[in-house]
């Protein structure tokens, strides 16, 4: 966005006296706030408005689905006219002050106490952003040799390239956040350790690998999972991965419409979704199906993947059966049934699933209080978990969701985690007094939207 073009824009802004917009970012960004600074030619100041809100404010305003938040709240809308460009005005300010290495935050005053995040993804970034600038003292502990977690390793490089959630990491570092890489807890460092040498412990550690398909011929070569393919071509080592001429992907959420496009970028000739659902069920947002739509894929709606074909240890084929809606459980959604055969196959010689992601938090049962979910997640009271020193957010605690959902999570956590080490910082004045004040128990809500 050229400068003159972003003034223009940011001008159109009328500062609405309940900011709508800001009410739909779930960081909660100062909408109004920013765009005035912009429009007086101060990027500094935006820049400062927005990263205070959200460390990741780059990141976010490319990954972040602006078209159903900050911007579908955009009262323009009211007058029938276009929504303001809220995503590429905060890219643009944010953009300048990280091209130029401009340090916009400070680290607050010292204050003695000292707590590490396990897990260097989103949560923890802004967990530990808000902790710094309160004056705490922070150490992020992740297993992998780069910081940034999912914007970093597992999203494809059309949406976001590694080096864009780097760039805001280097703002932590700025804030004096000590960032301890190739490290896993549990193994390299023991909970014991961490607990004596750490007044407090946040767990941000996101979500595992993809879940397992649970079909045969699933061990064939050329099967693999969406994270773990991403990843593979992500991080420069696409050999490993070998894209296939023809590909099926199963599942139909935003992370399969991205891995779509990316084999179609990647040279993929033919490439099928299939969904035991319809297409009004998918849980992908309609820009990423318009997206994938554009690119050529191939949707196979209410269609079931029975069996992986193969032949010498490779994937040949992929075997499915239509299906049609049945009777509707507790929950009113109704659950697909297998209709007679109906049997097709596709011939391919790859598979991906992507049917969303296995838990990764066995390896806090070694924790005493630490208690979770049938489905892995972290059980917790105001971001708190069952042993009072280890608090969790982010997808780990409350299932797969969006980059800023694991922000505003990541920031409700340091709020909660300030108040049980008694606010050595003090309370914030929007948080009103210290008697009144208590931590919120969920992250800001937003409109509603699906989880990726």
């Amino acid at each position: 966005m050229a400068s003159r073009e972003a003034v223009v824009e940011a001008s159109r802004c009328l500062f609405c006296f309940d900011k709508p917009c800001m009410l739909a970012c779930p960081a909660r960004i100062d909408v109004p706030g920013f765009m005035q600074q912009i429009r007086s030619g101060n990027l500094q100041g935006s820049a400062r408005i927005i990263l205070e809100a959200n460390i990741l404010g780059e990141s976010c305003a490319q990954l972040c689905p602006a078209k159903a938040l900050c911007e579908g709240a955009c009262v323009m809308h009211k007058t029938g006219e276009q929504p303001i460009q809220i995503a590429r005005l905060q890219r643009y300010a944010v953009k300048d002050v990280l091209d130029r290495k401009i340090g916009v935050l400070h680290a607050g005053r010292p204050n003695g106490k000292w707590v590490a995040c396990i897990g260097s993804g989103p949560a923890s970034l802004a967990c530990a952003a808000e902790l710094a600038k309160w004056g705490y003292a922070v150490s992020i502990f992740d297993r992998n040799e780069l910081p940034g977690g999912n914007p970093t390793y597992n999203i494809p490089s059309y949406k976001i390239s590694a080096s864009n959630p780097l760039r805001e990491v280097e703002l932590l570092r700025q804030l004096g956040v000590d960032f301890r890489l190739n490290i896993e807890v549990g193994r390299d460092i023991s909970f014991a350790e961490l607990e004596e040498q750490f007044d407090a412990i946040f767990v941000g550690i996101g979500l595992g690998d993809t879940s397992s398909l649970e079909l045969s011929g699933e061990d064939l070569r050329g099967v693999h999972g969406a994270k773990q393919f991403v990843r593979q071509t992500k991080m420069g080592r696409p050999h490993k991965a070998s894209v296939g001429r023809r590909v099926a992907v199963i599942g139909a959420g935003n992370t399969a419409m991205g891995v779509l496009v990316a084999l179609k970028r990647l040279g993929a000739e033919t490439t099928h979704l299939i969904y035991r659902r319809s297409k009004e069920e998918m849980p992908a947002f309609k820009h990423e199906y318009e997206f994938a739509k554009e690119h050529g894929v191939i949707f196979h709606w209410e269609a079931q993947p029975v069996r992986i074909l193969g032949k010498n240890g490779i994937v040949t084929g992929l075997q499915c059966v239509r299906t049609r809606p049945g009777e509707p459980d507790s929950r009113g959604r109704r659950e697909p049934q297998l209709i007679p055969n109906s049997e097709f196959t596709l011939d391919v010689d790859m598979v991906i699933g992507a049917v969303g992601q296995k838990p990764a938090t066995e390896f806090l049962r070694a924790v005493p209080g630490v208690q979770l979910r049938k489905d892995g997640t972290i059980i917790t009271n105001e971001y708190q978990t069952g042993n009072e020193k280890y608090f969790a957010g982010g997808d780990c605690a409350h299932g797969a969701k969006l980059v800023v959902d694991a922000v505003a999570s990541g920031k409700a956590a340091a709020r909660s985690l300030d108040a049980w080490l008694g606010n050595p910082r003090g309370i914030p004045e929007e948080f009103g007094s210290p008697a009144s004040w208590t931590p919120l128990s969920a992250p800001p809500q937003a409109p509603e939207h699906p989880a990726i």
